[in-house]
This record gives structure tokens, sequence and C-alpha cells, in this order.
């Protein structure tokens, strides 16, 4: 299995260093931010799978943390919670979280939970609309039609280009290596090799970039893969 990538944000040292050693014996990666400007600067920086994220945090709520990654992005993210209440429960579902566990918590129940919301959301990404444009309309993706206009008129891309770049697009920010995108966009019954995801690319740019040379949607990123730069 891919190890997978998991931000835990809380203001409490103790549980950042618990939490952080714990899973990572499970072969998790953790990074660790104790407010919410760290927490968005590694999300950025980083291909985060899934979030545990404190609501009580020095800078930033974790409600607002939540609403703000939600607008761009379906990581799954686990709330820690100290209240109790039914209704802060249900609110932090209701803005985008996954799953709650309140304090104080077994690391077990954790681990238990962090596997589960993994497992549910570990198929194909899904988009955050069926259709979404770019650039004033200029460069538009309708997925329910796979159909891509680029100034209004129709850009022949073959199943694979569509697939991939779909799958950018659908997870925004997120950095996708050569295999990942083998996994979501060609599937399991590819045979070629990893680097035949570097043609695809460049035809996509062709069709779709005003510039393949200088992409402004498809982007390189050194070392990583490749993510959608649209905005």
């Amino acid at each position: 299995m891919k190890q997978k990538n998991i931000l835990v944000v809380d203001d409490e040292q103790k549980i950042l260093e618990v939490v952080y050693s714990f899973l990572e014996s499970q072969n998790y990666t953790v990074f660790q931010a104790e407010n919410g400007a760290r927490a968005f600067e590694i999300f950025e920086k980083e291909n985060i799978s899934l979030i545990i994220l404190d609501l009580m945090l020095p800078d930033i709520t974790g409600e607002e943390i939540c609403k703000k990654i939600r607008k761009t992005s379906r990581v799954p993210i686990i709330m820690l919670t100290a209240k109790v209440e039914e209704n802060n429960i249900l609110e932090g579902l209701e803005i985008g979280a996954d799953d709650y566990m309140t304090k104080p918590f077994r690391l077990k129940e954790l681990l238990a939970r962090v596997n589960a919301v993994l497992r549910r959301t570990s198929e194909e990404p899904v988009p955050l609309f069926d259709k979404i444009s770019f650039d004033n309309d200029n460069f538009i993706i309708d997925f329910g039609k796979s159909l891509v206009l680029k100034n209004q008129n129709p850009v022949n891309l073959t199943p694979t280009e569509f697939n991939i770049l779909s799958t950018l697009i659908k997870y925004p920010g997120k950095v996708f290596t050569r295999e990942e995108l083998i996994e979501f966009a060609l599937g399991s019954e590819f045979e070629g090799f990893d680097r035949a995801v570097d043609s695809h690319i460049k035809n996509l740019r062709q069709k779709i970039e005003d510039n393949p040379r200088a992409p402004k949607y498809v982007l390189t990123i050194h070392g990583k893969g490749y993510k959608f730069g649209g905005d």
C-alpha cells in the first residue's frame, strides 16, 4: 500500500508528539502544525492524504480551517474536539468534516478512524462541481459530458488525456506522482511504463495551453509529479 501523508493540527505539543509517533509507527508519514497558519503552509506544500484537525487553535478555529479547505479540496478531515454537545459535532460534519473524535481519545481508536476514513475516500476522486470554468469561461471542463472547451471551441482530447486532466482538476493543489496518475487516470489494466504519463502530459499541453512550454494549467512539480494550476 502506498504510504499516506497525514497532517495533524493541534496546539497541544504533547498531543502532536504522541499522535506523530504512533501514526509513524503505523507506516504513515506525519506532518505537524501547532496553528492554522502553519497548517495551511504545509497543506499547500505537501501532498496530504488526511487531516486530523483540532477545533481550538490560537490563531484561527478548526471550523474556519475546514471551511477554507473545503472551498478547493475534498481531502478527508477528522476533527478533534473537547466539545461533546451534539450540536457542535453536527456543525463540524455539516461544514465538511468526514469524522470527529472527542478529547481525550485512545490512539487505537484514532487509528481505526483514520483507516476507515482513508478506505472510504480511496475511490476515484470526484469533482467538486459537474462543470467548472477558468479564465473567465475561456477554459471549461464539463465532467458529465466529458467535454473540454477552449475559447468556446471543443478540444479533441483522447480518453486518456481527458482522464488525466479531470483527475488533476478533481483534487486542486494535489501533486500527483506518475504512479498515482496511472492508478487514477489510466487504470489498473495499464501495462506501460510510468514515463508514458509524460508523453500524455505533453500531448495534453499541446491542446489546452496557450504556450505548452510555459503551461499554466498542467504544471510540473520537479521531483514529485504534476498538479493543476488553474485558478
